[in-house]
């Protein structure tokens, strides 16, 4: 078959000679005059649009480049991973926000240390100046203290047969009072919530062994019986 430039080129001298051409897939066939040369121009539109159409569908580079890209599937897991962590560390924070502010909310005693041994009783006579004014939890030297319910820290430091003692004032005017530790975790004015650590349980001031000597003062007056105030405020030591 004739290229497309000889077409073109035979069509050219066949209407400049007063004829013309048209281009067909088999040859060139000649026209008469009262042809139009735009008949031959459509005729070559027409071979060159088959010319093009034996080529082929055009394909785009970046279609191509695009759908053969694939993600790397340790870099997936390792984004599920983190992810799941992610979510398991804030479930974990909003359990503690929410156990924290229920307790807040009803301000129930708690006991003071994790492990104990009631070894004096309010009211008790033998080894004090008249009488026992609060409630002995045995326990090892440096145990943690906790507080017993929310409140402010209005006293701290050594009291003599008390040795280091700390106090707490809870909503209710009531003064705890913390006696014989070993160290002292908090200061006064700051404010402390029920199961919070404020010390360690030690042997300082008048003792005969390691121990929390805990007392309860309403309205910071005298002493009361710890044992029945625990019971009052449903726990029973």
């Amino acid at each position: 078959m004739p290229s497309l430039p000889l077409v073109a080129g035979v069509a050219v001298l066949a209407i400049s000679a007063g004829g013309a051409v048209t281009a067909s897939g088999a040859g060139v066939t000649a026209l008469t005059s009262s042809g139009s040369s735009l008949d031959a121009a459509g005729s070559i539109g027409t071979a060159a649009g088959q010319a093009l159409s034996r080529r082929g569908v055009v394909v785009s580079r970046d279609g191509t480049r695009s759908s053969g890209e694939e993600t790397d599937p340790e870099l997936v897991a390792l984004a599920e991973k983190q992810m799941a962590e992610r979510e398991a560390k804030l479930a974990e924070i909003r359990k503690s926000a929410e156990k924290q502010a229920a307790k807040i909310k009803e301000n129930k005693w708690l006991l003071p240390l994790d492990v104990y041994q009631i070894t004096a009783t309010f009211g008790q006579y033998g080894l004090w100046a008249s009488y026992h004014t609060g409630l002995d939890f045995n326990g090892n030297t440096g145990d943690p203290i906790h507080a017993i319910a929310n409140g402010t820290v209005t006293s701290t430091g050594y009291d003599g047969a008390y040795g280091n003692k700390t106090v707490v004032t809870l909503d209710d005017g009531t003064e705890i009072w913390y006696c014989h530790q070993t160290s002292i975790y908090v200061s006064v004015g700051e404010r402390v919530y029920g199961s919070d650590v404020i010390g360690t349980v030690g042997a300082t001031g008048n003792v005969t062994g390691s121990h929390l000597h805990l007392e309860v003062r309403p309205g910071g007056g005298g002493p009361v019986d710890p044992f029945n105030a625990f019971v009052e405020h449903g726990i029973v030591p």
